[in-house]
């Protein structure tokens, strides 16, 4: 049975969908700049998520938005002297590129703002007609005290969402916590026509209208940072519960950790200390960056340290080799390798809250029983293909990484090594020793481990 921790009771709980497919909505990215590695952490996480659903058998719809209207987005294109739809457009775009980069799987549907805003606007009147919001000089707000339990996500009250919403407040509200679901129109912004006059909707509106539209009132699994519990995650309980009468808008809410740079700062685009993924993924291979990101259980914060990607690198260069290693020699003549019990133990950590620390740690594992029975000459097959399905589950390729700038792909520096290591079984000395020599001129340095050979680019 999975087990996902529930952000909304504070404890881990047996997973049980509500009908015949898994209904998961994700939170996705205001599109105003390229993606960063912060984003990249969210997306392998629902990704992984999908994908291991999947594997125990269920189907999956998922949705996972865009915010296509916004003040970044706007205050982008006067920056840049462009149309914002020509922002919106170039980095919806970019984003793509980075998620098929990083082998993130496309949602069921991905779908904008501006498309649904029909959906939109009569959500909003169907909460005006509810006594839930209300019309104030052409914008419309949610009535937040109207609804008893507001803050049981988040654990914070009305006076604390004060705090958290300064930005939106306007003379004359009922209550200065009530937020935005529509605002009336400024000069010079994209505005839509409305019952209440031009204007654009709040941000917390739109989630709930698309996960309406294109999952229903009631859905399994609602995900995104750490960051949006308060105030967006409790304002879309609120006003989606509102709207349909019903309860839980949402059974399980999941939250990914932040990353975190090196003085403990949480990073972020304001910050200045966002990676972009693009540029990361010029550097290092998709798998290298989802090793990184999944070696920390998703709800801590991990570390932004190109080093420990670098390291990443290398490790799951580890796992490459061994799965290559197996397929370049003959079928062995002792016994299958037992690999029963490393997928077992991938599944019990998958099963406990996505624990994929402990289920890479099953696969290395098995890598180096792998690595140990080809000596033994032992059927190895087997467990390549297992490694190969528990990879693909956590959204490896094991695909080498384009050719580095010392001259040599990683296929050519295998190849060079396993050159080696039959000289060396020859006792062909000098030979052996050009090819380190070769390597270690290219920067490339190797290290021997009983039967094994590591390499690593310097």
């Amino acid at each position: 049975m999975i087990q996902l921790y529930n952000s909304l009771t504070r404890k881990k709980e047996d997973f049980t969908p509500m009908g015949d497919e898994v209904k998961m909505y994700v939170c996705g990215v205001t599109v105003y700049d390229e993606s960063h590695l912060g984003h990249a952490l969210s997306s392998i996480v629902f990704d992984v998520l999908d994908r291991y659903l999947e594997y125990r058998g269920y189907k999956v719809r998922k949705v996972q938005n865009f915010t296509d209207v916004d003040d970044k987005i706007i205050n982008r294109a006067n920056a840049d002297g462009v149309s914002w739809e020509q922002i919106t457009e170039k980095y919806i775009e970019s984003f793509f590129k980075s998620a098929d980069g990083l082998n993130v799987r496309r949602a069921t549907v991905h779908p904008k703002a501006t498309e649904d805003m029909p959906e939109i606007i009569a959500l909003i009147e169907k909460l005006i007609q509810g006594g839930d919001a209300y019309e104030l000089n052409g914008s419309v707000y949610y009535r937040v005290r109207n609804k008893s339990d507001y803050g049981k996500l988040s654990g914070q009250n009305i006076d604390q969402m004060l705090d958290a919403s300064r930005g939106e407040l306007e003379s004359g509200k009922e209550n200065p916590a009530d937020f935005a679901l529509w605002k009336a129109v400024k000069p010079d912004q994209p505005k839509w026509d409305s019952p209440w006059g031009d204007g654009r909707p709040g941000w917390h509106i739109e989630c709930s209208a698309m996960a309406f539209k294109h999952l229903g009132e009631q859905i399994d699994i609602h995900g995104g940072g750490l960051d949006l519990i308060f105030p967006h995650h409790e304002n879309e309980i609120a006003q989606s519960e509102s709207a349909s009468g019903k309860t839980p808008f949402s059974n399980v809410w999941m939250h990914n950790g932040l990353l975190r740079i090196a003085n403990g700062q949480e990073m972020s685009k304001s910050l200045g200390n966002a990676f972009n993924v693009n540029s990361a993924l010029e550097e290092f291979s998709s798998d290298a960056i989802r090793l990184w990101i999944l070696q920390s259980h998703y709800r801590t914060n991990p570390l932004l340290d190109k080093k420990l990607i670098g390291d990443a690198e290398r490790s799951i260069r580890r796992v490459r080799q061994a799965v290559q290693a197996a397929d370049a020699v003959e079928v062995g003549s002792g016994e299958p390798l037992d690999v029963s019990g490393f997928k077992r133990r991938f599944e019990e950590a998958m099963d406990d809250d996505l624990n994929t620390p402990q289920a890479l740690a099953a696969i290395f594992d098995l890598c180096r029983k792998m690595n140990r029975a080809r000596t033994d000459r032992a059927d190895v097959s087997a467990a390549a293909e297992v490694v190969r399905e528990l990879t693909a589950v956590l959204g490896f390729t094991l695909e080498a990484p384009p050719q580095s700038s010392d001259g040599f792909s990683d296929a050519e520096v295998d190849a060079l090594v396993e050159r080696r290591k039959a000289a060396r079984a020859e006792k062909r000395w000098a030979d052996a020793d050009a090819v380190r020599d070769q390597l270690e001129a290219a920067g490339i340095s190797i290290s021997d481990t009983g039967d094994e050979t590591i390499w690593a680019r310097n």
